[in-house]
């Protein structure tokens, strides 16, 4: 059975993070291996919280793993909140990240225009490096801006024109840069009217897929997304399919929430979906 190190926090309430991408690993047929950043009783969207930080741990998960043999198919990164952290996942990508070992990074940075609260200039920084050291990345469009240097504000106040699209696919490119193996980037959550979309771009290719909107954010959504995305690569899906996937499986869900009336922390009921993620 392929194998997963999923590098992120698990919050008791919100499913995200780990609550959403250790259930959707396994529908997937993959056996997700858990290295935990943070342990939360709810999500940071949440009010009240308790947190407690797991970085001064990361490296002895890492250091175990080395000493036990093990190797992965792929490796996860999710939110991270430090650059020690940061720091950390390098020093697994060093152990781990060999030919052959698919590497998503999730850059949580951002959304919608602004930033995380905890948000520096340092922290960018080390994003930066972790996403060149990755196969695939997934920002949305926010953290697109933010990795690449461009003004949000004035990137989407061209929504409505024809070359949108287009703008969006020269960034993902620019953040590929000059990178020496093929590397994707899958830019999340272009909201345009009563849709939204994702845009692969990867080589001289591209790929750009949209499905019904709500209005609605939800916690959560991003992890599901990139989960099954690393999911269906690792299984050697076609990215189209793979997004195609996602889309579907995370529509399903965020129309059982709409009808529920879910509060948005607490993330979308996708638990009754998880079969169209099998086989």
């Amino acid at each position: 059975m392929k194998k997963i190190a999923l590098i992120n926090d698990i919050s008791g309430f919100g499913r995200c993070s780990l609550t959403a991408a250790l259930p959707v690993i396994s529908a997937m047929g993959i056996q997700g291996c858990p290295l935990p950043t943070a342990i939360l009783t709810a999500q940071t969207g949440f009010a009240d919280f308790i947190s407690v930080d797991f970085t001064d741990h990361m490296s002895d998960f890492t250091g175990k793993w080395s000493a036990m043999g093990e190797s992965f198919d792929g490796i996860y990164s999710g939110y991270l909140a430090s650059h020690e952290q940061m720091e950390s996942v390098l020093e697994f990508l060093a152990a781990f990240h060999t030919e052959g070992v698919l590497y998503l990074a999730d850059p949580i940075l951002g959304d919608n225009g602004e930033k995380i609260k905890i948000f520096t200039g340092e922290l960018l920084d080390c994003m930066r490096e972790l996403v060149h050291n990755a196969d695939v990345v997934t920002p949305n469009l926010t953290e697109l801006c933010f990795l690449t240097g461009v003004d949000y504000g004035e990137l989407v106040s061209h929504a409505d024109e024809a070359d949108y699209e287009k703008r969006i696919e020269e960034l993902g490119r620019r953040l590929m840069g000059d990178a020496l193996r093929d590397q994707m980037v899958i830019v999340t959550g272009i909201g345009q009217g009563e849709t939204i979309g994702n845009l692969a771009v990867w080589n001289r290719d591209s790929v750009y897929l949209k499905s019904p909107y709500n209005g609605k954010s939800y916690s959560g959504t991003g992890d599901l997304f990139a989960s099954v995305i690393c999911g269906c690569l690792i299984k050697g899906l076609p990215v189209r399919e793979a997004i195609f996937k996602a889309m579907l499986f995370l529509q399903e869900a965020i129309a059982d929430a709409d009808q529920e009336g879910t509060m948005p922390e607490y993330g979308i009921p996708f638990e009754d979906h998880l079969h169209l993620l099998m086989g």
